[in-house]
């Protein structure tokens, strides 16, 4: 019986993609396009990776340089100013989602495992209003698949009542590695690797998919 659900945050519970897209291109906007689009290709694929891991690549396997952490957190914070402004606005929650937490939070443990950063992610939880919903909110700079595994041991759950919600194959990584099930949602292309994939939360009116 699943009794704890952990959820990634972009593309599962809020449509963040292309504004965070935007963001890195804002960021970036004094570098070659044609280099900052490299950097989006590998932003898209790794839906799951922080943005500290994606400007480290950006500079060491784009550009071929080097780049101080002093300097990776200077971009990060300019990137969260912008998903700051951006992301409070409520028509960016995925409402499939959102009628699943409000009417299930109070029967499952739910809780938020992303590759967001962790202050950025209170704070945008907070002004969305759905904070409330989560027993904890968890992101970067950790890595998901060590949030993932530092929850379980913390709440001590047990592996066989918990389950992954992502959209990712960094998801499915996380998940893998600390034995607990991956149910993939919103995203097709990672059908094969799931142990179900969720296309609706709701199977009707009164039906949910658990």
């Amino acid at each position: 019986m699943i009794k704890n659900i952990l959820f990634d945050f972009d593309g599962v519970i809020i449509d963040s993609m292309p504004i965070r897209e935007a963001g890195f291109r804002l960021i970036f906007q004094d570098f070659d396009k044609y280099l900052v689009d490299k950097l989006i290709d590998y932003h898209n694929q790794n839906g799951g990776l922080s943005r500290y891991a994606k400007i480290k690549y950006f500079f060491e396997v784009v550009l071929g340089k080097t780049i101080s952490e002093n300097d990776i957190l200077k971009f990060a914070h300019n990137f969260s100013l912008i998903m700051r402004e951006k992301l409070t606005n409520k028509k960016y929650l995925i409402n499939d989602t959102l009628d699943f937490l409000k009417e299930n939070h109070g029967r499952f443990n739910l809780h938020i495992v992303s590759g967001s950063d962790e202050n950025e992610l209170r704070f945008l939880c907070r002004q969305l209003n759905i904070d409330r919903y989560f027993l904890s909110i968890n992101g970067s700079p950790a890595p998901k698949n060590k949030l993932v595994k530092c929850l379980m041991e913390s709440y001590d759950y047990l592996l066989s009542e918990t389950i992954l919600i992502g959209d990712s194959v960094n998801d499915y990584d996380a998940a893998q590695e600390s034995g607990i099930s991956f149910y993939g949602y919103n995203n097709d292309l990672i059908k094969e690797i799931c142990d179900k994939y969720i296309d609706k939360f709701y199977l009707s009116s009164k039906e949910d998919i658990f």
